[in-house]
Parts: C-alpha cells; sequence; structure tokens
C-alpha cells in the first residue's frame, strides 16, 4: 500500500478544516499553540515509518499519558483496579464531577480525568516519591528513547488552573478512593499530562498495543496479551470520552485523544498511528486529527470493523 501517497492526499484534504478546531483555552500554556499545525505518523512492526506535516514538533500529550500509566498499573495489580475504577462508557464530559458524586467516587473508567487520577494514585502508593520518574522512565522505554520529558512551562499552567481536577481528587478522597495525599497525586498527575513528545515518538511508543504487549521491534513484553486486549477495549469504548461511539462509527480504531491534540490509535498487528493538530471539536478531542483518521481507514480499509 502507498502510505506516501495516503498520507499527502489526507493532508490536502484536512486543511480547510485547520481554523475550524479550538485550542484548549483553559490552560493558559496550551492556548498559545499554533491551531494550524498538523502532523501524522505511521509506525510498522518491520521498523518502517511514514510522516507527515510537523512530525518533529512536540506537543503536550495530556491525556495520551493515562494508556500509558494505566499499562503501569494493570501490571501491578489488575484484580485490585476495578475496586477503584471501573471499565465502562462514561457518556459525559472528561472531567464530570456529577456522575463521579452519583457513583460514590468510583470513576467510570481509567480515561476520564478522575480515573486517570486514581490509576495515579495507585501508581503512588507503589512508587511514593520516585512515582513520576517511574511513570516518565517508562515513556521513554516504550519509545525507546531516553530524552522524553515534560514541559514545565505547561505542567506549571495544569497547577495553576486544574481546579476542576483538584475538585475531582478531593471528591475521591472524601469516599475514601485516593490513598495519598492529593496534592502529591495531582502534582504527579499534572506532570504526566505535561509529557512532550512529537507524532513520531508516539506512533513509537503504542505499538506494543498493536502487537498483545509485545514491542514488536525490541521484542520486549510491556502487557499479557490478556491484558493488551482490555487496554485496547477501553480505547475503542472510552478513548474519547464522551465522542467514544462517535470515534469508533467514524473510525474504527481503538484510539486515546488528548486535550493537546494528539491522537494514538492502533491497527492491530500492523501498525500504531499518532496524528496531531491542536484545534479541539466540541467534546476535547483533535478536529482535525479525527478526520484525518476517518480518512486513512476509509482510503486503506484498515480498520477492525
Amino acid at each position: 500500500m502507498n502510505y506516501t501517497k495516503i498520507l499527502k492526499e489526507i493532508k490536502e484534504e484536512v486543511e480547510p478544516l485547520f481554523k475550524k478546531g479550538k485550542v484548549a483555552d483553559y490552560i493558559p500554556a496550551l492556548k498559545r499553540v499554533n491551531p494550524s499545525h498538523f502532523a501524522m505518523s505511521l509506525q510498522l512492526f518491520d521498523g518502517t515509518t511514514y510522516d507527515i506535516g510537523d512530525t518533529n514538533t512536540k506537543f503536550s500529550i495530556q491525556s495520551i499519558s493515562k494508556i500509558f500509566t494505566y499499562t503501569m498499573a494493570i501490571s501491578l495489580k489488575e484484580k485490585e483496579l476495578y475496586k477503584h475504577v471501573g471499565h465502562e462508557p462514561s457518556g459525559n464530559p472528561f472531567n464530570s464531577l456529577v456522575q463521579l458524586e452519583y457513583e460514590n467516587g468510583i470513576p467510570r473508567n481509567p480515561f476520564i480525568n478522575a480515573g486517570a487520577i486514581v490509576i495515579t494514585d495507585i501508581l503512588a502508593s507503589k512508587y511514593k516519591d520516585k512515582t513520576f520518574d517511574k511513570i516518565l522512565d517508562f515513556i521513554r522505554r516504550v519509545s525507546n528513547n531516553k530524552k522524553i520529558d515534560f514541559d514545565k512551562e505547561v505542567d506549571d499552567s495544569e497547577a495553576e488552573f486544574g481546579f476542576r481536577n483538584i475538585a475531582l481528587v478531593n471528591m475521591m478522597k472524601s469516599f475514601k478512593n485516593i490513598a495519598n495525599k492529593t496534592d502529591d497525586v495531582m502534582d504527579i498527575y499534572f506532570k504526566q499530562c505535561s509529557i512532550s513528545m512529537n507524532t513520531k515518538e508516539l506512533s513509537k511508543s503504542a505499538l506494543y498495543l498493536a502487537n498483545h504487549g509485545v514491542d514488536p521491534i525490541t521484542k520486549e513484553r510491556f502487557l499479557s496479551e490478556s491484558q493488551a486486549k482490555r487496554l485496547n477495549s477501553l480505547m475503542l469504548t472510552c478513548g474519547h470520552y464522551d465522542a467514544s461511539g462517535d470515534f469508533a462509527y467514524r473510525v474504527g480504531l481503538p484510539g486515546k485523544s488528548g486535550v493537546g491534540g494528539g491522537i494514538v490509535a492502533i491497527v492491530p498487528e500492523l501498525m500504531s498511528i499518532c496524528v496531531w493538530s491542536p484545534g479541539l471539536n466540541s467534546k476535547g478531542n483533535s478536529l482535525v486529527g479525527t478526520k484525518a483518521l476517518e480518512l486513512f481507514t476509509t482510503k486503506t480499509g484498515l480498520s477492525i470493523f
């Protein structure tokens, strides 16, 4: 298949949409990002890569970090996780307080903010003051890149304006679903969201999810087959918050978005994909990125359905 030609076609077709999305202006450090950025990278099992656009430009991975922290947590204590976080779609915005209170402080899934905060808390109970270092080290391992780091400006901005997330952790603490000090948990959580990567690095990082938990290039296993199946199913049903059904309908691949404008998706047993365009739709997912992935699966026929 001529992936180079397909990527060029996609870029041309999505360019008219660049001005239609809205950057995540509730995080001041993200508000200044040029909404016309676009990048798309494909990472195949044999090490071949295909890229187009601003693929060397780093951006804040935000909620894409949740697939990595969940990988770490499910490897530590899979059975125990379900006492603290569910695995059902939320049907509500990613930062909803109403649903969390109604369900006694147990988040619906690990990919909404409350669920990801619980996962961070579980990691903090294991790794204590080394938790963020462990998260960063894991992402460096799956990306095979020791230079991956976080953006301090984004981290500071998240910490200063993350009032809703702070409300979520305090509510869960009141329901005894957070074990550690809330300030400590949020410090880790804001840092993991501010990790900075480009589409080349992120497409490489998700490759193990397309291969039953094993990186096909380095041969390192990060999850069992069963665990990889569960994580991929969560990406399909919960990876785009209350637009997850729409993403599955339009794109037909497991994927995870972030409000930095990135989306990671996998084609099982073939490749991982990352697309980045900072302008978001009304649900907080990349408007152009979603369309680019829809065009990709339409042009290639590479969907799980």
